[in-house]
């Protein structure tokens, strides 16, 4: 992934949280001695929608070899971006979709809420723009 100051929706930019990485060491379908680092990121992000601009969380997730040094690490070396974010949660400024649990619902909308009603600036606590 590319890291950029400037915002462009076009460029379908994701806002990261640097200290959220976590995933594991998996082997290789080989069965080798060999690994991957199967990894996730939180993440949020715009969309456009049916014309309307609506914000989104969840996570970025890869594999890769080595296990990166650090959540940086793992983003510069992310380069496969067909799939996008996986998104968890949806806010359109009327409507909710994503969780079933009312606190995790609540944990999204206290994120995407005032995330798309300050669009187009970044979420606090979160490192951006980063594109593929």
């Amino acid at each position: 992934m590319i890291r950029e100051d400037r915002f462009l929706i076009s460029r379908k930019p994701y806002a990261v949280d640097l200290g959220s990485l976590h995933g594991s060491r998996m082997e290789t379908p080989q069965g080798r001695n060999d690994y991957y680092f199967d990894g996730r990121i939180g993440a949020v992000w715009f969309r456009r929608r049916n014309g309307m601009t609506v914000a989104c969380i969840g996570e970025l997730w890869d594999l890769q070899y080595p296990e990166p040094a650090s959540a940086r690490a793992f983003l510069e070396q992310h380069e496969d971006g067909r799939y996008g974010g996986d998104c968890q949660g949806r806010w359109d400024g009327v409507g909710y979709w994503g969780a079933e649990r009312p606190e995790i619902v609540a944990q999204h909308l206290a994120v995407l809420q005032p995330m798309l009603a300050n669009y187009p600036a970044l979420p606090p606590g979160y490192d951006g723009w980063w594109r593929f």
